[in-house]
């Protein structure tokens, strides 16, 4: 076996040990009494229980035991909280009044397995949700202040929502690069940044080294933006877990509408380097975060 394929198959099974963690976590966290009402708790579970890859919660795990040395209590709470965020927005965007899909993560979408307002209130729940765990769950009041803004910001309408509304508004109009970046950093990059924010802030990171993280996470988040988009030309709706095709049906922003896919890979490899260049100060320590940046270019769903 060569060496980049062993090292690619190191990193599949360090993610999926990640995301492991991460499900323990969450199932913990969603067990505590009093937590979800019972009227909610199928619905909630459903969408959290889907098997997502989980890589914006295991970027808060990693960054933070990159600048600490360890996974602590904070980065698996800011790890629950990024992924209910995450979650309940693919609830949201399946629904039919945004993206209207019946297919995520290989399952029926939330308002097809329940209906409509039920979909509504496990997103809406979802995202309160982790609010209140970090809220609850962080350690220190000032550093809970700190990841609560983090989050806020980069789920905001300065933020996903916003992408999220300029996307929506550009169906089948008129795009430029300018739109394009300013839609997906917005929907997509930003909560990447805010995963390795959130994890550098728990491993106590100094400045330099939350500034370097925050730069990184956006650059693989636009990567990753850019693979989907690929995908959702080039991809099956049975390797991606979700119906393809629909981006160019809908009349959608993406990178191979207005760049076309061979500059949109090139695209790719290019923020994935710079991903990488990002990283130099960090030494070998962040080599999981170097073979993240050159995975997403590569995933097939």
């Amino acid at each position: 076996m060569s060496a980049a394929k062993a090292a690619n198959l190191d990193f599949k099974a360090e993610l999926s040990r990640k995301a492991q963690h991460i499900n323990e976590v969450l199932r913990g966290l969603l067990a505590k009494p009093g937590r979800i009402s019972q009227d909610l708790k199928e619905s909630i579970g459903y969408t959290l229980e889907a098997p997502g890859k989980r890589i914006r919660s295991a970027l808060v795990l990693w960054c933070c035991e990159l600048v600490s040395g360890e996974i602590n209590r904070d980065a698996e709470v800011s790890a629950a909280a990024i992924e209910m965020v995450h979650t309940y927005s693919l609830v949201h965007d399946d629904l039919p009044a945004m993206d209207d899909d019946d297919l995520r993560r290989g399952r029926p979408t939330c308002h097809k397995a329940f209906d409509e307002a039920t979909a509504i209130l496990a997103g809406d729940g979802l995202l309160t949700l982790a609010f209140e765990i970090l809220a609850e769950e962080v350690s220190e009041s000032e550093l809970a202040v700190r990841l609560i803004g983090q989050l806020a910001r980069a789920a905001g309408p300065a933020g996903m929502i916003g992408g999220q509304m300029a996307d929506l508004k550009a169906q089948n109009g008129q795009a430029d690069e300018e739109l394009l970046q300013y839609i997906h950093t917005n929907k997509t990059a930003k909560m990447f940044r805010c995963a390795a924010a959130m994890g550098a802030i728990c491993g106590g990171a100094n400045e330099h080294q939350v500034d370097c993280l925050c730069e990184y996470g956006l650059k693989i988040g636009l990567g990753f933006q850019i693979a989907d988009d690929i995908l959702d030309v080039c991809g099956t709706s049975e390797e991606m877990g979700k119906t393809t095709g629909k981006d160019a049906r809908q009349g959608k922003v993406t990178y191979p509408s207005v760049l076309g896919l061979e500059e949109s890979r090139k695209l790719g490899k290019k923020l994935a380097d710079e991903a990488v260049v990002v990283l130099g100060s960090f030494g070998p320590e962040a080599d999981i975060l170097r073979q993240l940046a050159m995975t997403l270019l590569e995933r097939t769903r």
